[in-house]
């Protein structure tokens, strides 16, 4: 099934948009692909740097990110995305392909709401993403 990737910066959808950072290629678009086939809005980044740039000049929806990205790592990425008030409030879905639990938790004390192991599977990170859209869509009708 062909799949179209969207990359723009600017959105005016209502369908949720995720910035979606991750190294490896082939995984980036996996999970691109995972996200546009159920609706979602894609940005994409290679590099922590770049998803800040990216993140902060069109706040997405939700960040997906691996932890060990180049650059600013995911969770040095985390931390400046909750130290900015434009993406402070953004949920922060972390992944990573490490099973000790010390870099889970340093994400976690840095702002991410979620950790999810790799290999992933699509309904997986689906049902992720969809629970914490739904918690910020909560938070923000509360606040």
């Amino acid at each position: 099934m062909a799949v179209e990737l969207r990359d723009r910066s600017v959105f005016t959808s209502s369908q949720p948009q995720v910035l979606v950072i991750e190294d490896d290629l082939e995984t980036r678009h996996f999970y691109l692909a995972v996200f546009a086939a159920e609706g979602f809005l894609t940005r994409e980044a290679h590099n922590g740097f770049q998803a800040l740039a990216k993140a902060i000049e069109s706040p997405p929806d939700l960040v997906l990110t691996d932890i060990a990205v180049p650059g600013l790592d995911g969770i040095e990425l985390c931390r400046r995305l909750r130290a900015d008030p434009r993406t402070r409030m953004v949920p922060v879905l972390a992944v990573t392909g490490y099973g000790d639990r010390r870099y889970p938790d340093r994400i976690i004390q840095a702002g991410a709401n979620e950790v999810l192991i790799k290999p992933l599977e699509p309904d997986v990170l689906i049902t992720a993403a969809r629970r914490l859209l739904s918690k910020e869509a909560a938070a923000i009708k509360r606040g």
